[in-house]
């Protein structure tokens, strides 16, 4: 399969499956080190900006579920993993499944309706109606995570801790979603003290808007940490981190 003229891959595909196996390992690691099972933490591969080639060496290493970005680039992948997963030789091979991590702008609602599993990125009703709207009615309902400008980022998207459990009621309610947590990615910090505290105060919130009631079903899930935090994230509660560059190697 031709890679993306646009994407970046790794030129060794020894070198995914090598970082991969590392990366499982710091997450069972970190884990441990919390007291917590290592199969209570998800890991999810960010292969924005990489090519399907990079993505498919990932899933020929066992890993199945994918963070994306930006839009439009991660349908085309999405539909050349299809493609992919539908050859006579890939038949027993487990259906992927792709997260929308990236800010979504109402005009490309039904992209992502139609082709994400996941969306951790919705910090506004409308974007949640829309997704609802627009959710096919022969796919599964789609799992949602509302992201959280936990620590007041300036530039950060995310709905303010104070507006979230309004939210959340509200998009519990909507047809064809299921809310399934909290997404959030603080400003980096100075040290493993420091950037536990901060997710300590997602995990906290989550607990709180699941104290309140007025849900469809218990917030289940905690989307914290990244390749630089992975570690203090876990210790905090994560239950999924999402891991690009630790996996992929860096972008240009």
């Amino acid at each position: 399969m031709t890679t993306h003229q646009n994407l970046e891959v790794l030129s060794s595909p020894a070198a995914i499956a090598s970082q991969l196996a590392k990366v499982r390992q710091h997450i069972a690691e970190a884990a441990m080190a919390a007291g917590r099972a290592p199969g209570s933490v998800r890991l999810l591969a960010v292969s924005k900006t990489f090519g399907a080639d990079a993505v498919i060496e990932a899933v020929q290493s066992g890993q199945t579920a994918f963070g994306e970005n930006y839009i439009q680039e991660a349908v085309e992948k999405i539909q050349a993993l299809r493609q992919w997963l539908a050859e006579p030789a890939q038949s027993g091979q487990a259906a992927l499944e792709w997260h929308c991590i990236g800010p979504i702008q109402s005009n490309k609602t039904r992209l992502v309706a139609e082709h994400f599993d996941w969306v951790q990125s919705v910090d506004r009703l409308k974007i949640a109606q829309r997704l609802s709207e627009q959710r096919p009615a022969d796919l599964p309902p789609l799992q949602i995570c509302l992201q959280v400008n936990i620590d007041g980022g300036a530039n950060k998207s995310g709905v303010s801790p104070e507006d979230v459990l309004a939210l959340a009621q509200v998009v519990s309610s909507l047809p064809r979603l299921v809310l399934r947590g909290l997404m959030a990615i603080p400003e980096p910090a100075p040290d493993h003290a420091s950037a536990r505290a901060v997710h300590a105060r997602t995990a906290a919130l989550m607990a709180q808007i699941n104290a309140a009631g007025g849900l469809s079903q218990p917030l289940d899930t905690l989307s914290m940490g990244m390749s630089a935090d992975l570690a203090p994230a876990i210790a905090a509660g994560s239950t999924m981190v999402r891991v690009g560059t630790a996996i992929f190697g860096g972008r240009g």
